[in-house]
């Protein structure tokens, strides 16, 4: 059932503003130098938003060399990234993952996740997973051992640009990308290393972001699937019953 608020949408205005960009210093920093500068500063971290074209990258996976734009081609991704291999709480996750992909399949969605080590440790994890979880994880994993990706994606936050391994890299966090089939982001979700995501709010969000594609609804508090949606304002009660049927006027 479809549900009618006629409040007007609220009207938000986009104010300009502009940033001083750091003096590029003209002296040469030599190649032995060049490794103390691994990890950025706070104020160059890239900035991405709902509605930002997915920056897109060449990466080596547990499946092969991937441009990431072409690997997605004209389904929707999510892009989950983890902290390091062998972590328990992202041992769980992917073992979660892995056991939902029949679901995210069923509505087109491709998984692939990011772990900032090798690929050679990919492998061995993902043996690993499998035992753990009793699963067989079968969509890719992205080395990113230089976190070039992670930082592309803005998947450091604030405290971890401190918190650098020996090479001195930022340590990455947990972060969720929702990319539909134009590239776009769609819906971010990021969490401290210490906790672990709900694998079931990601399948919630991907059916309430295609719902709304599809439908032209929007859809409140802790929806799922069968559950009534939200008619837009700007849609009439009489327009409402003729497109959806069974309509149900909140505020007249």
């Amino acid at each position: 059932m479809a549900s009618i608020l006629t409040r007007p949408a609220s009207r938000f205005s986009s104010l300009p503003f502009s940033r001083s960009l750091p003096r590029q210093s003209s002296r040469r920093i030599s190649p032995f130098l060049r490794r103390t500068f691994a990890t950025p500063s706070a104020e160059e971290q890239p900035r991405l938003r709902l509605g930002s074209t997915a920056p897109n990258f060449q990466a080596k996976t547990t499946h092969g060399d991937i441009d990431f734009h072409s690997w997605i081609g004209s389904h929707w991704a999510i892009l989950f990234s983890h902290p390091a291999d062998f972590t328990p709480v992202c041992t769980t996750e992917l073992g979660a993952f892995a056991k939902l992909k029949p679901e995210f399949d069923k509505r087109g969605v491709k998984l692939i996740g990011l772990s900032a080590n090798d690929l050679s440790s990919h492998e061995e994890w993902i043996a690993d997973i499998n035992a753990i979880s009793s699963t067989t994880l079968s969509f890719p994993i992205i080395a990113d051992p230089s976190r070039q990706i992670a930082w592309k994606y803005d998947m450091v936050d604030a405290q971890d640009l401190t918190n650098i391994d020996s090479k001195g890299i930022a340590f990455t966090i947990r972060s969720v990308f929702v990319v539909d089939p134009a590239k776009k982001i769609r819906l971010t979700m990021m969490y401290p290393a210490s906790v672990g995501r709900n694998t079931a709010e990601v399948l919630r969000v991907v059916d309430a972001l295609q719902t709304g594609d599809k439908k032209g609804v929007t859809t409140p508090i802790d929806w799922v699937p069968g559950e009534d949606v939200i008619v837009p304002p700007s849609v009439g009660t009489e327009e409402a019953r003729k497109k959806f049927g069974d309509v149900r006027e909140v505020r007249p």
